[in-house]
């Protein structure tokens, strides 16, 4: 009896979270909107910003035709995988995550824990970058070329693309956000934050291109090879069940870890008011 009462009371909270997540979407929309030169600016320079990595991995196939084990057809399948995970973080989650040190030190945290919603779901995503929507359209068009690109693409290959891309972004989410609430405990914690964007660089290449005990670093212990690596491989490489066995595995375990992680920063948390 104890399972189909978890299941449901999961179930009862993610219809109340996903119904919230619309009511903030709109919100934000709305707000967005009131600066239509600042929505519109946003979307170019996120534009420059997956120029920069094609242009990168461009140049280095002029001088090799192999990086890691891909050649550069499939390396483009793993830059649209990269963008359209990151486009999905930058639409929900960096507008709150990135900024959460800022709502620590002016007491602007205190406002969100006293509403009667999730604590660790309203800091993560009370604010939605909708100008980000248009990196994810750019994403899906990238995505579309690669993969067209492919021989002999199965379409069985593409579901499991599909169903570990948001494996992936969960692996991001939790990383990210274990960094930010850091910030309870270390109000000046600039420098933790550069250590996650240095580290969220090598989840931004191919994980096959490290030394084995780095890889095995970015797949476990700091999972960011899991974000666009992970997916990637299921379309372009022979099926590997067990790091995709892990990969499944990882993101409830994660969760539940950045839950308690959140829980015990709270308990270090001097309110700004106190």
């Amino acid at each position: 009896m104890g399972a189909p009462i978890i299941l449901k009371s999961f179930w009862t909270e993610t219809k109340k979270n996903f119904s919230l997540l619309v009511g903030l979407f709109k919100a934000s929309f709305i707000s967005d909107l009131e600066f239509r030169f600042n929505f519109a600016t946003r979307i170019i320079t996120d534009i420059f910003w997956y120029l920069a990595q094609v242009v990168t991995f461009e140049v280095l196939f002029l001088h090799t035709p192999i990086i890691g084990h891909w050649n550069i057809n499939q390396t483009r399948v793993f830059l649209g995988v990269l963008f359209i995970i990151d486009a999905l973080y930058m639409t929900f989650l960096a507008d709150n995550l990135d900024k959460f040190s800022e709502k620590v030190r002016r007491g602007e945290l205190d406002l969100l824990l006293m509403k009667p919603v999730n604590s660790q779901f309203m800091v993560s995503f009370q604010r939605v970058a909708t100008a980000s929507l248009g990196n994810l359209i750019i994403a899906l068009m990238w995505m579309t070329y690669a993969l067209y690109q492919l021989p002999d693409l199965h379409p069985l290959r593409i579901f499991w693309l599909i169903v570990l891309i948001p494996v992936g972004f969960s692996t991001l989410y939790v990383v990210r956000f274990c960094f930010s609430v850091v910030s309870l405990i270390f109000v000046r914690g600039e420098n933790i934050q550069f250590i996650w964007f240095q580290l969220y660089k090598l989840g931004m290449r191919p994980d096959s291109i490290y030394f084995p005990w780095l890889r095995y670093i970015v797949l476990t212990i700091l999972p960011v090879g899991l974000i666009a690596s992970v997916p990637a491989r299921a379309i372009l490489d022979p099926p590997n069940w067990p790091l995709f066995l892990w990969a499944f595995a990882s993101v409830p375990i994660f969760i539940w870890f950045s839950n308690r992680f959140w829980k015990y920063c709270l308990s270090k948390y001097n309110s700004a008011s106190s």
